[in-house]
């Protein structure tokens, strides 16, 4: 359906139920639209209307003489052409600076995001950290914890750290660890992660390092590239969604506890609508393709961290006021990109 078929009437009616519908959740008559928003439209007149907006796939009856609710192609429809722009409150926005200057790395300040953006909008805030593949490394530490294990300290130009324990066959002194790591800096420090991974049989070949410690390295199935690898995911209000009436059927409830609980799952999901200037990415319902978030919508939106990008957004029922959303998440990311853009 294109915004240009829809005449001023059909238009005007659809932005008022849907404005009603997000902040009642009760399908929504004639009458209603009629008394709240006085269109300037007889109540027959808007009943006829919204039976046409009904035949277009907008609007459905979700049970006989009930209201309409809008469909997942009314929603997109009111994104793309009838949402304007809401101005957050110079407190909101303060609430957001304060949180993403906190400092503290990357991982602290999206933890810090997500809760925040969770707390402003009712919803789910989500925080993915950069793709590590791009990201800088700039110092390697090895540090002797438990016999026969050892902790992998990576550092990142951008801010990011990864610390990974892995299990050794063997105990090394501190000097032998020292050595590596002064062997590991020089031969990796300044290279992308990703750049180091497909070469580092390469470049550590003649090194001179400890052979035992060398292979914690150049093994690609070792501990340190399964678990350097992945993002992070940050959530903050989870207690929002359980709260929410469409949530009330428990199935439903614990089908999107658990997608939640499988947390690479989720980052795939949303890099798939990141966007790299920056924009506002607006997936509805069975838009999105994991089958336990298709009653939801994500509002997302891409930040910078040095030469590498990472998401933030909201999840929520599609039943949400995405407008408000919209500048949260835009004015969020663009302070994340300003405050973590690091050469």
């Amino acid at each position: 359906m294109a915004f240009e078929n829809l005449g001023d009437r059909e238009k005007k009616v659809l932005a008022c139920l849907i404005s009603h519908y997000v902040s009642s959740a009760d399908p929504v008559g004639s009458r209603t639209i009629a008394n709240k928003f006085k269109p300037g439209i007889s109540p027959a007149t808007i009943r006829n209307t919204m039976q046409d907006l009904e035949e277009m796939g907008l609007v459905q009856q979700p049970y006989t003489s009930a209201g309409r609710v809008p469909t997942d192609a009314g929603y997109r429809l009111y994104v793309d052409s009838l949402l304007g722009p809401e101005l957050l409150t110079e407190t909101e926005k303060q609430l957001i600076d304060n949180c993403v200057s906190r400092g503290g790395g990357v991982d602290a300040v999206l933890e810090q995001t997500s809760r925040v953006l969770a707390e402003l909008s009712s919803q789910l805030g989500v925080g993915i950290s950069p793709k590590l593949d791009d990201s800088i490394l700039s110092r390697i530490e090895l540090i002797q914890m438990a016999e026969g294990k050892v902790l992998v300290v990576l550092a990142f130009r951008s801010g990011l750290a990864r610390t990974i324990l892995v299990e050794v066959d063997a105990s090394f002194g501190l000097r032998e660890l020292s050595d590596m790591s002064q062997v590991l800096n020089e031969k990796l420090a300044g290279l992308s992660l990703g750049h180091i991974h497909s070469t580092i049989k390469e470049r550590l070949a003649d090194s001179g390092g400890n052979p035992r410690l060398l292979r914690l390295f150049v093994d690609s199935d070792s501990d340190v590239w399964k678990n350097v690898a992945p993002g992070r995911m940050h959530v903050g209000g989870a207690e929002n969604i359980v709260n929410q009436p469409e949530f009330a059927n428990r199935e439903k409830l614990h089908d999107f506890m658990k997608l939640l609980d499988d947390r690479n799952g989720l980052i795939e999901l949303f890099r798939e609508y990141e966007e790299t200037d920056g924009g506002i990415v607006i997936t509805i319902g069975a838009e999105n393709r994991a089958r336990e978030i298709q009653s939801c919508s994500i509002v997302s939106a891409s930040y910078e961290a040095g030469s590498t990008t990472g998401t933030i957004g909201v999840i929520g029922p599609t039943r949400m006021p995405y407008g408000r959303l919209v500048s949260l998440v835009r004015y969020a990311a663009r302070r994340l990109s300003r405050v973590l853009k690091i050469g």
